[in-house]
Parts: structure tokens; sequence; C-alpha cells
């Protein structure tokens, strides 16, 4: 149960308290004035009630406000989404990019906003690698089972015999929030300056703009490229290192790191794997909860992911997790 000296830390309810104090106030005034003529009981009796409707409203109203935060504290409206290509060269990076589109796109559904912090393209213009901060209501909730190694199989355009292909994508979600626990030593990063990439010409490639920052101790490291000056890419790149850091303290505290990270990430191979996205046969399957789901183009165009959002937020902490493998190759 919250107290009132929590109430007066936040600032969503500090204003409220004042208005509590003054009706505690005015409440022990009645009392002394019972206490000191009896006969004004039943007349004051009245008033006291009054003053207690009024005082448990406000405080109902508090301890809303105290459980919403920290319901966003759980599930933050504000992530750093990261793809990455795996086996499979530039169709593994090309599959990146079409994951990152389908969650802008069901983002759109939603009113977030996608900002990018990094992104290393392919020669076939898809996604080595790419950062991006996501903001909106429930982005958390929604995409947090999205962290893990993701599959397609399909033919490529470049495949002349016909022949299917299977490549890999890692996604991992790291949530930003508002109270981190993460304190970074100045002295333990290290930091980079270089050209951003991009069109020639650009301002963004005739300067120093782009930053990296590699935390000594752990060797996490955090890149910012899209910014036009250099302070504004240190800071994304500070607030991408602190996610990271976080997620990380949180696994350690579990003690179930290294089996987490694997889990979670793993080496982006074709075996490691929580969901498939099979061309040929119109499909996605996610491991995890043995379901499957039509209408791949619907899916990848965010129209149809809503479908898999909800089913996983009722089906993930009952359902038991796969062995990585299924029935259709």
């Amino acid at each position: 149960m919250s107290t009132i000296e929590e109430f007066k830390q936040n600032r969503k309810t500090a204003y409220l308290v004042d208005e509590y104090e003054r009706l505690l106030r005015e409440e022990k005034s009645v009392e002394e004035m019972i206490s000191a003529d009896p006969t004004m009981a039943e007349m004051a009796g009245e008033e006291l009630s009054s003053l207690k409707i009024q005082k448990d409203a406000i405080w109902k109203q508090m301890e809303d406000i105290m459980l919403a935060d920290k319901v966003e504290e759980e599930f933050p409206n504000e992530i750093i989404l990261e793809v990455r290509a795996g086996a499979g060269g530039d169709e593994a990076s090309l599959f990146a990019y079409e994951l990152a589109e389908m969650y802008r796109k069901y983002g759109d559904t939603k009113g977030w906003t996608f900002s990018s912090v990094d992104a290393s393209r392919s020669d076939a213009g898809g996604y080595k690698e790419a950062t991006f901060e996501v903001k909106g209501k429930n982005v958390y909730r929604e995409l947090r089972y999205e962290t893990g190694v993701h599959r397609v199989q399909r033919i490529p355009d470049t495949e002349k015999n016909g022949r299917v292909h299977t490549s890999t994508a890692s996604v991992a979600v790291l949530p930003i929030r508002k109270h981190s626990k993460i304190e970074i030593n100045p002295t333990d990063i290290h930091m980079e300056f270089c050209r951003s990439g991009g069109a020639g010409g650009q301002n963004v490639n005739k300067v120093e703009t782009a930053v990296r920052l590699v935390h000594k101790p752990t060797g996490v490291e955090a890149k910012s490229t899209e910014e036009r000056s250099q302070m504004k890419n240190r800071e994304r790149a500070m607030e991408v290192l602190k996610a990271k850091l976080e997620v990380l303290k949180d696994e350690e505290e579990a003690k179930k790191y290294a089996s987490e990270r694997k889990e979670q990430i793993g080496t982006a191979d074709r075996s490691e794997k929580i969901r498939t996205y099979n061309v040929l046969q119109d499909r996605v399957t996610d491991h995890r909860v043995k379901n499957s789901w039509f209408n791949l183009p619907g899916i990848m165009s965010g129209e149809r992911f809503g479908a898999i959002v909800e089913y996983l937020a009722e089906n993930m902490g009952k359902a038991p997790v796969g062995d990585g493998e299924d029935e259709e190759e």
C-alpha cells in the first residue's frame, strides 16, 4: 500500500497530496470541536462523513496514478528494436528489412512512432543490422515476445532452379525504462566518432557525426548514426546502451544470462528459431505456442500481424516452449 511520502515524491500525485492534507486538517479541527463540545457531535457528524468521502476519493485517485506508473515501468511505452541478418547472405538481409517493415507498418496502425538510430545496409538493399527507437502506447507489452530468431523459407528472385532457400534474422526488443537501475561510470565508456553512411554530398557525410559507444566492462556496444549532430547521436547511443545493459542486468540477477541470451538471440543460425515464415505455404508458424497463421502478405503488411500479437499475449505464459524444430520443412 502506498504512503503519503511516496505520493509526495511522485510529480503526478504531489498536487493531490496538498488537497488530501488540507482535508486532514479540517477533519482534525472538527474532531477537536467535538471533543471540546460533545453537543456538537451530531451536527458535525455529517461534515466528518463528507470529509471522509472526499479523502477516500483522493486517496484512490493517487493509488490509481501510482498503479498506472508501475504498469508503465513494467511495460514501458518506449523500446529499442534491433533486427540483424543471420544465415542466408543477401536473402537474410532482405528478410531482416521485411521484418523491420512489418513492425513499422503494424506500429502505424497503433499510432506508434519509429525513429532510425543506426542502419547498415547490404548490397541487396536489406539490413545487415538496424536499430530503431519505437514509442507508443503498449509498445513493449505487444512486441516483447518478438525477441528471438525468425526464419523464412522461400524461392529467391535470383534462384533459377526454383529451389527453396532458408534464411534467418534475429530480433531484439529492449525496453527503455524511465527509472533505470543502470548507473554508468564515464570512465567505463569507450567512444568513437566516424562519418555516417548515406547518400554522398550530404552534410551527414562531411563531418564525423556518427557515434559508437562500447561499455568496457561488458563489451556491450551501441551506435547512433542517423542524427545530424554528434551530440544527438551520442545521446541516442547512450540510451541504446543503457537499454542493453538494463536487459543484461535483469538476466544476470535472474542467473539466466547465458541461457536466456542463447534462447533470445543465439547465433542467428537456421536451427535456432522462434518462428518460421513459409512463403510457398502462405503460413507463419510460431514454434513456442505451436500455432500457425495464414495470409503471409497480410501479416507482413502489418494488417494481420495483430492476430499473432494477441495470441502470444494470451498463450505464451501457459504454452510449452517448443524445441526449436517444427514438423514442416
